[in-house]
């Protein structure tokens, strides 16, 4: 396997990793380690170039650095992504080579699931590498995609009561966009609590589940931005909030599961100035994290998981209050939290 460390200002250690006998082609972004180990997820995408992965990955860890802060678990921030199409692609040949990947790093990044890969796949990849969690289980930890869809219903809750007012969800209007795993169980929650629903993805089978399960509304991506809704819950790919959504964005709150929803760091500012509360990305899709991580220190407890998941929505208000007394954009005020967990973290180191 060839091994090229691709030089990232601020980043601790990028690795490109191929191999032409599997067909791997990977990145590992371990953004910093302040806290611990770097935790984060492996997505398995078709990228355009190389240079459109590496700055998803850096991204991706930079955003599992700050996530991991704030929600409270002893890791740093990391990712990984393979280059290729989990629809035809995905071999088991590439999963080991991927967990032979993960093992030279001898435990600075811990990875687990995301876009792209099942908790199948890390059964593979973890016969090459202890360093992986989000496995299949017993009732303890694996699959963190439910977990997640948890944490980002208190997320919405947390934001209709702080930008509308409601103690309610009942017939509050929010457009899904994504009805992957996590946007379809955020779903059955959203409907379990009355809430009215439309649902877009490019997948109309979902969509169509969507649709019959909870009776929610059909639409396009494209309309299902500029739903007359109250909240957009992008929980699909990242990049959602960009220069040409932004202008069609009509809902007064956005509270997705998706990693960067906004495309570019100014778009914070820009919702702000729109009027439209916004939850940032990390903070309220922590919750599966939450349990890969808790997984991997061997402390994983329902009870447990489930008061740290309920406190995403406390962690976002502390949040939004700030932002509303600081006149800061959310993100920003969130940013400024993490990394002040961090700096309290190497003061004590």
């Amino acid at each position: 396997m060839k091994t090229r460390l691709v030089p990232v200002e601020g980043w601790l250690k990028v690795v490109h990793f191929e191999e032409p006998d599997s067909g791997l082609n990977a990145i590992i972004a371990v953004h910093d380690a302040t806290l611990g180990p770097a935790c984060g997820g492996c997505r398995i995408r078709p990228y355009e170039s190389f240079d459109a992965a590496l700055d998803d990955v850096a991204r991706l860890s930079r955003g599992m650095t700050f996530k991991n802060a704030l929600c409270g678990i002893p890791f740093g921030g990391g990712k990984a992504v393979i280059i290729a199409d989990p629809k035809t692609d995905k071999t088991e040949a590439l999963l080991r080579a991927f967990g032979r990947a993960v093992e030279s790093l001898n435990g600075l990044y811990y990875t687990a699931e995301d876009s792209g890969v099942s908790e199948h796949d890390l059964d593979i990849v973890r016969a090459e590498t202890k360093f992986v969690a989000g496995l299949p289980s017993d009732g303890r930890g694996g699959n963190p995609s439910p977990f997640t869809a948890r944490g980002v219903y208190r997320g919405i809750e947390a934001a209709v009561r702080f930008k509308l007012g409601r103690e309610s969800m009942t017939d509050v209007r929010v457009a899904i966009l994504g009805a992957g795993a996590v946007g379809m169980e955020l779903a059955r929650l959203l409907h379990q609590a009355g809430a009215a629903l439309t649902v877009a993805d490019v997948n109309e089978a979902a969509v169509r589940e969507a649709a019959q399960r909870f009776g929610a509304t059909a639409v396009s991506p494209a309309e299902c931005i500029a739903a007359e809704v109250d909240v957009f819950a992008p929980c699909a790919l990242g990049g959602a909030i960009n220069a040409e959504t932004i202008g069609r964005l009509k809902a007064p709150i956005v509270a997705g599961a998706a990693n960067n929803q906004l495309a570019t760091p100014d778009m914070d500012a820009l919702l702000m100035e729109k009027g439209v509360l916004y939850a940032p990305d990390y903070v309220i899709n922590a919750a599966g994290v939450i349990s890969v991580g808790l997984e991997i220190l061997g402390t994983w407890n329902a009870d447990d998981l489930e008061r740290r998941i309920d406190r995403i929505g406390d962690t976002l208000t502390a949040i939004f209050e700030r932002s509303a007394r600081e006149r800061r954009p959310t993100g920003e005020i969130a940013d400024a939290m993490a990394m002040d967990v961090i700096a309290k973290a190497k003061q004590a180191a």
